[in-house]
């Protein structure tokens, strides 16, 4: 098992770049992660900004979260995320437009095991594993597309 793993994955989204810049931040993810329930702490409102704290997770895979940097004009942010009982590492974000109403965005995780629990779970962030999971959320986003168009332009 792997103690350490850097991995990248683009997806494309049919979204003008700032809208699916927005679906991933802590916020954002919210609605289209039925899971994702985050706990913010600073600031309390949830807005994503440089510094943000927030948790996720339950047990050994409570994961504490801050954001590193967050650059909504160039659409790119990167979270700084450790799971102490497990891994701790890195997320960037960072879309870009492909036309009016296309976007690519790279998802990025740096993960470092902290334990042998940990090393067992760094698996997800591997090869084909990882690629399906950013898969898997361009699928999720596209079933709740819909309603987030009808939302946002209402």
């Amino acid at each position: 098992m792997p103690l350490y793993v850097c991995n990248q994955q683009a997806l494309r989204l049919p979204l003008p770049v700032d809208a699916a810049f927005q679906l991933f931040t802590p916020k954002g993810e919210e609605s289209w992660i039925p899971e994702w329930r985050p706990r913010y702490i600073r600031p309390a409102d949830g807005k994503t900004e440089a510094g943000m704290v927030f948790t996720t997770g339950e047990g050994a895979e409570f994961t504490i979260w801050q954001v590193a940097d967050f650059d909504a004009a160039a659409r790119k942010a990167r979270y700084a995320r450790t799971t102490p009982a497990l891994r701790v590492g890195m997320v960037t974000v960072d879309a870009k437009p492909l036309g009016d109403s296309e976007t690519e965005v790279l998802v990025r995780y740096e993960m470092t095991a902290l334990s042998g629990a940990g090393e067992e779970s760094m698996t997800q962030y591997e090869g084909e594993a990882f690629v399906q999971m950013i898969g898997q959320w361009r699928e999720m986003i596209l079933r709740v597309l819909p309603r987030l168009t009808a939302s946002s332009s209402s």
